[in-house]
């Protein structure tokens, strides 16, 4: 009997062990979606009207690859310096895990950031654009999807540029990436 015991406990914890402890993006988001320091928000495409954009085949096929966005955004102030910085290192341990592709580094006068995907090359299925500055706070978009081309990236962006989309329909986190 002790036996069995020690075997079914044996299997317990290598079971347990081998479960990641690291806390997934999506956990990430749902932890904080209800925290006062985040801004946080879930659009569908559709949010972005591309309807009446004059798009190439390559941007219309980019742009119906996309079914939503989930925003997260922490707004940095004085009385939570601490609070960002701890936030900030939990995104970037998420980030370095073996599951995201590295597609780009981003380096603007806003701050710093990086564009990542999970899936295939050619068929990707999330984004994860991330971007922090030390005086505003980071951001943190899922952008989600079916069979998404890493192509395809540059594409929307040109579509949205096309479209002279301002924000509209994302309230505060709107403003906040705004500038």
């Amino acid at each position: 009997m002790k036996s069995i015991i020690k075997s079914i406990l044996a299997g317990m914890a290598i079971v347990l062990a081998s479960c990641s402890s690291q806390q997934s993006l999506q956990e990430y988001y749902v932890d904080n979606s209800e925290n006062p320091n985040f801004l946080s928000i879930d659009v569908p495409a559709s949010i972005l009207k591309m309807d009446g954009v004059d798009l190439t085949p390559t941007q219309k096929e980019a742009v119906e690859s996309l079914r939503k966005f989930n925003l997260l955004a922490f707004k940095k102030n004085s009385e939570n310096e601490a609070e960002f910085e701890m936030e900030k290192k939990k995104v970037k341990e998420i980030l370095k895990g073996d599951k995201f592709v590295e597609l780009m580094k981003i380096n603007s006068k806003y701050g710093k950031g990086v564009i990542k995907y999970l899936g295939d090359e050619d068929a990707i299925d999330e984004v994860i654009i991330y971007g922090d500055s030390d005086d505003k706070g980071f951001a943190l978009v899922r952008v989600l999807g079916k069979d998404m081309n890493p192509a395809h990236i540059m594409q929307l962006m040109q579509a949205i540029q096309k479209s002279e989309y301002k924000g509209e329909g994302l309230g505060e986190i709107g403003d906040f990436l705004k500038g």
